[in-house]
């Protein structure tokens, strides 16, 4: 599975929600699994958008074909759009699916790893968080993807952002020394988002 991930800051945001509704568009297209995002909890006027693929070539076809035309609503509705693509290398908990009705809150991760760690944090992600978070009452599901250039992406669904925070606060530091991830990463970037439910699809 290919996830797609944007992240943009909004100049408009009535015009990029009327925008983002007719992504509903998305719902006929070879391969497309599902789409959701919503606003980022800490910085005012950013928006996250992820949307997931059967395959690459399945994506690269869309691109080709109906991305412009959809696209054209939300044009002039935001500036500073990064778009990164990851494919899923494996599930945090079990059976992951793109699924955004059942869950409030989205925490990303985007870590930039040195080439040398990054087999070791895969490992780690698997052996180490992986138990942690899913051993956590309030995640509801998640996954591991991974970018060319040794970049990695972890995303995970929480019932509420009450029950990511109290994860948080009690296992993140002791867990963070025991895979070493200091070590691991070269750069850190996150953002809790509280999901829109007509941004789904």
């Amino acid at each position: 599975m290919l996830v797609k991930w944007i992240r943009c800051t909004v100049v408009d945001r009535r015009g990029f929600e009327r925008g983002q509704r007719k992504w509903a568009g998305l719902l006929g297209e070879p391969g497309f699994r599902g789409q959701g995002g919503g606003w980022s909890r800490g910085r005012p006027g950013v928006a996250h958008v992820f949307t997931f693929w059967e395959s690459r070539a399945f994506y690269d076809s869309f691109m080709a074909r109906s991305h412009d035309r959809l696209a054209t609503a939300q044009s002039g509705t935001f500036k500073d759009a990064q778009v990164k693509l990851f494919d899923h290398r494996f599930d945090v908990k079990t059976g992951f699916e793109p699924r955004f009705t059942d869950t409030d809150v989205l925490r990303v991760a985007h870590c930039r790893v040195h080439e040398e760690r990054a087999e070791h944090f895969a490992l780690m992600q698997e052996k180490v968080w992986n138990p942690a978070m899913a051993g956590s009452p309030g995640m509801v599901r998640g996954l591991f993807g991974e970018a060319p250039g040794h970049e990695f992406l972890i995303l995970s669904m929480w019932l509420s952002s009450a029950e990511h925070g109290k994860y948080r606060a009690e296992r993140v530091e002791r867990l963070t020394l025991r895979a070493q991830t200091d070590a691991d990463v070269a750069a850190l970037a996150g953002d809790i988002v509280a999901l829109e439910p007509t941004w789904t699809v």
